[in-house]
């Protein structure tokens, strides 16, 4: 109970920005999509499948010590001439270390932003004034899943990283146990979207999340994700989707709204 407890304070104390505000910032883009792959999220080579491709690094107010990994955002530039209303859906997948732009898009989610025929055009500007705002994930007909990683030893260590998180929300606690046991061990985020353990139990795996959901948190438990013989390299279905919506109990927005 404790351990519960304690949990949800750092759900709460977590939930400090308004994600449903719009914000004004900049963003730029990276030229190969390479960065944002091998970013400090860890999908590497999966990223491409999250979120249609079209990928973001955001600074620490988003990335949240990786807990921001994974989320969603709707982000576009304030130049009419040049760019959409509509903007460009992007995926976060790395951390941006640079302070003058709240994103660095991958070049394809930067010209997307861009009306019909201008993406040059906006390619040439590298910086651009942009407003975003944080939108729910959707994966339609994918569940959550669970990938092993490969440095994990069976039956001394795991280490998992979580994949095609549907919702507005943020994973902030795993447990783990065998499956029929009540018997739970806590994972520890080990960096972005990798959580890791020692203390690994016997056999097929369940696994219980903790997320942000409305104004507190829920728990989601999946009851079958890993097979007695588990096995590194292999991305398992969960059985379950996110799909709340966090609510932080912020002050009005006031910088701006989206129309």
């Amino acid at each position: 109970m404790t351990h519960s407890l304690w949990l949800f304070s750092l759900l709460l104390s977590s939930a400090t920005a308004c994600d449903r505000c719009v914000h004004q910032s900049k963003a730029a883009y990276f030229s190969s999509d390479s960065p944002l792959s091998s970013g400090a999220c860890g999908y590497g080579s999966l990223a491409s499948s999250l979120g249609g491709g079209s990928l973001a690094a955001g600074v620490s107010s988003l990335y949240k010590q990786g807990a921001g990994c994974g989320a969603c955002f709707q982000i576009r530039c304030k130049d009419p001439k040049l760019c959409s209303s509509r903007g460009t859906k992007v995926t976060l997948t790395d951390l941006n270390r640079n302070n003058q732009t709240d994103f660095v898009l991958s070049s394809r989610a930067f010209m997307a932003m861009a009306n019909q025929g201008m993406a040059r055009d906006v390619l040439k500007l590298g910086i651009v004034n942009v407003e975003y705002k944080r939108i729910p994930c959707e994966y339609k007909n994918q569940n959550l899943a669970v990938r092993v990683e490969e440095s994990s030893q069976k039956p001394h260590y795991l280490a998992i990283k979580l994949l095609y998180q549907g919702g507005q929300t943020e994973v902030v606690a795993i447990d783990v146990a065998q499956v029929g046991s009540s018997n739970w061990s806590f994972m520890s985020r080990n960096y972005g979207a990798v959580w890791d353990t020692s203390r690994v139990p016997d056999g097929a795996l369940q696994f219980r999340f903790v997320v942000t959901s409305g104004y507190d948190g829920k728990w989601i438990w999946a009851k079958s994700v890993l097979p007695a013989d588990w096995k590194t390299g292999v991305v398992y279905d969960s059985g379950v989707q996110i799909t709340d919506i966090a609510q932080e109990g912020c002050s009005p927005c006031d910088d701006g709204s989206w129309k």
